[in-house]
């Protein structure tokens, strides 16, 4: 940094240096940078330590008394995951439609504002400031004003470099970097005029005058036994599953609302919370409409018809001015009516702008922009299919479901479970065993970024395989069948120290494979399936810090030296004659203090 100060008198000023962050972020407010003023002044936000109370100017001194933009718009936006959908909390997504995101989402995600780092002093040591660089006054929280400067830090622009993985060093740098794989209280708030994300959403019963919330059930205990008051969250689009039994199928079949399509859709959804003070304002209200019809149980001798086994909602949402049309479609099936009889049943939730096309609401919604995003979907290739890698999941009774659980990025787990086999030859049991491993179909191809395109081949990279067996048995009518699955994944951080992005550098399927005899067919086969991610990231030596202030003492301060220096040169060259007497009539000052 290169800057000049003219203080006030020779004190030494008291430095102080804050983090590399935005001073709007260093705690979340419900209100965004203020608008620019004439004259080049802004509404300052805080820096961690210094309050803003009182009045509190920002200065520009760039020439002109122009205003400067401290935080410029980010040249990508790395929290924009959903195309043509407002992400929460991602500040910087355009989809969003918010001047002022802050008053709808309660914070900014990590590299959605631009990253900055201030060097403050004491105001009153400033006398004027011509440095190249913006500057601010804010109040420390002892009501001292701090005059500070926003700096370039080379940290926030220092890169990662890419690093490369292949088959021969896999294996030495998952050893290397690798480690163990395993190891709210509701708050009644008064309606508000518009949804936050996260917020219940509001419904109400014409038929019995009753308010009530939008209700997306989900799975609870060991035996995801449904819980019917999970709340829907606003802008929360996600799908949960949950299984209900029966003691008694054939008194439930028609009495039981949960298995009636007409309970989903009974009722209407209020635009807004503060719709709540006007029920009888049916513009505030928005009524469920089901894409096709939907018929009721019937229990036809045996069996109980048309029960609902999916429910998937479609909202759409126009910013603050709220919930703007749902629609719900059903997936029906039949039960036979038998003593334990049991239900899987689906809920489906999604969020889309108002208006928006259908095909870009189909669109899948990346893990990251561009690096992953812990929590977020693996995205494997097949072909030039693009979908979410998976591992086995289990039913009430043990056995491997049709539903499988979906990778998350950087959390490693385990599942298991056991399948049931048929009657067939090694061969088709060896397809059969390793289908349901790595499921359907095989993913041969993973996303380096989250945001991978699967037309650009150069974004994915292909997933290595490897066998090996626990088990040596010698003989003529054996069968080798694999019996787990362990889904190696190599990550690692490049980019912006300030706002790395993490990518998958590569991944290994290691199967391993047991030996069973012809002659003893087994009915039951226990499957297991295990993801780890090890971050193989190499952090580099960081770069040097910022330069420190020149603070110099007034010009004629060292001018009695100056002179006693000037003297002796042109009276006496290359005596030191005089730089003795006056250091010893310096020494006999100091003594005489003393």
């Amino acid at each position: 940094m290169s800057s000049a100060f003219q203080l006030t008198g020779p004190t030494k000023p008291n430095l102080q240096a804050f983090p590399a962050q935005p001073p709007d972020m260093a705690m979340p407010t419900h209100s965004d940078l203020g608008p620019r003023t004439q004259g080049g002044t802004l509404q300052s936000s805080e820096v961690p330590g210094i309050s803003t109370a009182g009045p509190t100017f920002v200065t520009s001194s760039t020439p002109g008394n122009k205003t400067v933009d401290l935080f410029p718009v980010l040249p990508i936006c790395v929290c924009d995951l959903t195309p043509s959908a407002c992400d929460i909390n991602c500040c910087c997504d355009s989809d969003c439609y918010l001047l002022h995101p802050r008053t709808v989402f309660s914070f900014c995600l990590p590299g959605s504002v631009r990253s900055a780092s201030w060097v403050c002093v004491d105001n009153s040591l400033i006398f004027r400031s011509n440095s190249p660089f913006p500057s601010r006054v804010f109040m420390d929280s002892n009501g001292i004003k701090q005059f500070c400067v926003h700096v370039n830090n080379s940290r926030l622009n220092y890169l990662q470099k890419l690093q490369k993985v292949n088959a021969t060093n896999f294996q030495a740098l998952a050893t290397e970097f690798g480690g163990e794989s395993f190891t709210s209280t509701s708050q009644t708030q008064s309606p508000s005029s518009f949804y936050r994300a996260g917020d219940p959403i509001l419904t109400y019963f014409p038929k019995w005058s009753v308010i009530s919330l939008l209700r997306q059930p989900a799975g609870v205990g060991a035996g995801g036994l449904c819980a019917k008051s999970n709340p829907a969250g606003f802008l929360e689009s996600k799908s949960t599953t949950c299984a209900r039994f029966f003691k008694n199928l054939a008194d439930s079949c028609t009495s039981d609302p949960a298995l009636n399509a007409a309970s989903y859709y009974n009722f209407t959804v209020l635009k807004v919370p503060r719709g709540m003070s006007d029920l009888q304002n049916m513009e505030l209200q928005v009524p469920v409409t089901p894409v096709s019809q939907a018929g009721s149980p019937v229990l036809a001798g045996n069996t109980c018809q048309n029960v609902v086994a999916q429910v998937i909602y479609e909202i759409e949402t126009n910013g603050t001015f709220g919930i703007q049309k749902v629609s719900v479609s059903f997936g029906q099936t039949n039960l036979t009516v038998e003593p334990g009889t049991s239900l899987q049943q689906d809920f489906i939730i999604h969020f889309r702008a108002f208006q928006q096309s259908t095909a870009a609401s189909l669109t899948g919604s990346r893990s990251g922009n561009p690096g992953y995003i812990v929590g977020k979907p693996l995205l494997v290739l097949t072909g030039d299919m693009r979908h979410s890698m998976t591992l086995l999941q289990s039913q009430g009774d043990g056995t491997c479901s049709i539903k499988r659980h979906e990778v998350q990025f950087g959390v490693n787990a385990i599942s298991g479970c056991k399948l049931r086999l048929k009657r067939v030859d090694c061969s088709h049991l060896q397809q059969e065993l390793y289908q349901a491993l790595h499921g359907s179909p095989r993913p041969e191809h993973i996303a380096i970024f989250g945001n991978a395109d699967p037309a650009q081949k150069g974004e994915w990279t292909q997933i290595l395989s490897r066998n090996y067996s626990v088990s040596a048995m010698h003989c003529t009518s054996c069968c080798v069948i694999p019996v787990s699955l362990e889904i190696q994944i190599l990550w690692a951080y490049i980019g912006l120290q300030s706002n790395p992005q993490a990518h998958v550098s590569g991944a290994r399927f290691l199967y391993q494979l047991q030996s069973i005899q012809d002659s003893q067919p087994k009915t039951e086969v226990p499957l297991k399936t295990v993801v780890t991610f090890v971050d193989i990231t190499q952090k580099p030596e960081p770069p040097r810090g910022q330069p420190r202030m020149d603070w110099k003492y007034p010009f004629d301060f060292f001018f009695p030296f100056k002179m006693a220096f000037s003297r002796g040169e042109g009276s006496q060259k290359g005596s030191i004659f005089p730089i003795i007497i006056l250091c010893l009539l310096l020494l006999g000052v100091l003594n005489h203090r003393d």
